[in-house]
């Protein structure tokens, strides 16, 4: 089939007249299809099962150095739960705090903490006219949340193959001092499952912000997610670099096991510098005497070490594959050539991020709704949920299971064509060309 701009206004009539009838026949069906979020499908729970059983009112629950994990204390974390999740995360075991079991809540505290007491005694942003956040788009909609909540102002910055388009970055950030932080997901990126390139982190790292409170807010939520063991991202240690260029104190490191494990039971993280976690501790001691240690030990003994994780991962990714090559097979099928999308194709995480044709992105998923397919809002992605193009659409496809995720998928698709189609239609009557 010819591209859809190519085609005449009878023909794409035509064509609309038949697709809506394919469309009502999903309409009539009574679905009931869920695509909204990117959560773990009971498969994927059910790998973790069995740490249900490493843990019994027999076990030793005492740590490596001796601390008993049922009783108060160790703020920071057990040695042994650095251990695991500093080798996850690549960094040193002591630039580690072991939190509860939500990164989320780590990144919320740590703007809170910002907010109300400042950053390394700087002026809390509480106190200051004007905060503000860089946010790279497509991105998280829960980090734009956060920063929402605040009432921090929230600037966008477009996201490119190798990562944010980093000229803007490193301007901005050198000529305001009001800009506090940027959030970023550099590996697997969610939507687009984009890994940030070795040259992107470098400059990251050699960042010369006007603030001296400036920090970057590195959420690398899906760094150990991969799909396949022969093609996999590559992501630089940003600590490392921060350290190499002089800027040891620039980056917050968050991380969780909650795509991992149980994502209501993980265990959380920040890695960063020792100057930064002395800062952050002044707080936590009042906050807490200490989190969930016998999780950490269920965890550790669970995989046994980064190993057994690694093993884990690769379990997870069999069961993700087939979905992420599912959607690749179907969007190609439905609607390769047609240039009425475009869709990214990543090797790991969570996510596929899909780009319609511009005021076309609300409608889709608008119309696929009325058939019973739920999926994230359009607009999700960007800062207050303002998409200026309304073409951003993040599909989520770990939850359904496969033969559920294929019909989403073609119904999806239909809905694009049926939208595109009226898009078009509509453009060209507004330009006289009916």
């Amino acid at each position: 089939m010819k591209a859809f701009t190519e085609m005449s206004n009878e023909e794409l009539r035509a064509l609309y007249k038949e697709l809506n009838g394919k469309y009502h026949e999903f309409q009539s069906r009574d679905l009931s299809l869920n695509m909204s979020r990117g959560k773990p499908s009971l498969e994927q729970l059910n790998l973790s099962m069995g740490m249900m059983d490493v843990l019994n009112s027999e076990s030793d629950l005492s740590s490596d150095d001796g601390t008993d994990c049922r009783n108060y204390g160790v703020l920071t974390g057990t040695p042994e739960a650095k251990e695991l999740i500093g080798d996850m995360m690549e960094v040193n075991p002591d630039n580690i705090i072991i939190y509860g079991n939500s990164s989320l809540n780590v990144m919320f505290d740590t703007i809170s903490r910002s907010m109300t007491h400042g950053v390394m005694g700087s002026t809390p942003w509480c106190k200051l006219d004007k905060v503000k956040f860089l946010c790279p788009v497509p991105g998280y909609d829960r980090h734009f949340a956060i920063t929402e909540y605040f009432g921090i102002e929230m600037i966008n910055v477009p996201m490119t193959p190798t990562g944010p388009d980093m000229d803007l970055v490193e301007k901005l950030v050198s000529e305001d001092d009001s800009i506090k932080g940027i959030w970023c997901v550099p590996k697997y990126a969610n939507p687009t499952g984009i890994s940030y390139s070795e040259e992107t982190v470098r400059r990251f790292a050699r960042l010369k912000p006007a603030a001296p409170d400036f920090r970057i807010y590195w959420d690398n939520a899906y760094g150990i997610h991969h799909l396949y063991d022969d093609q996999q991202d590559h992501l630089v240690e940003i600590l490392a670099e921060c350290k190499r260029a002089g800027n040891p104190d620039l980056v917050y490191k968050f991380s969780s096991t909650s795509k991992i494990t149980f994502p209501g039971s993980g265990i959380a993280s920040i890695a960063t510098s020792r100057n930064n976690l002395e800062d952050i501790e002044k707080q936590l001691k009042i906050q807490t005497i200490g989190h969930d240690k016998v999780n950490q030990l269920r965890h550790v003994r669970y995989f046994g070490g980064i190993h057994g994780m690694v093993e884990h991962m690769r379990r997870h990714a069999e069961i993700l594959r087939p979905k992420f090559e599912a959607i690749q097979e179907i969007l190609t099928e439905e609607l390769g050539g047609l240039e009425i999308g475009r869709w990214s194709n990543p090797k790991g995480g969570y996510f596929v991020a899909f780009d319609s044709m511009d005021g076309c992105a609300k409608r889709i998923v608008a119309k696929c709704k009325k058939a019973g397919l739920v999926m994230t809002n359009a607009g999700a992605t960007y800062p207050y949920g303002k998409d200026p193009r309304d073409s951003s659409i993040r599909i989520a496809p770990s939850f359904p299971p496969l033969d559920d995720l294929k019909l989403a998928m073609h119904l999806f698709a239909l809905c694009v064509k049926l939208v595109s189609i009226e898009k078009i239609v509509e453009d060209r009557k507004e330009a006289g060309q009916e």
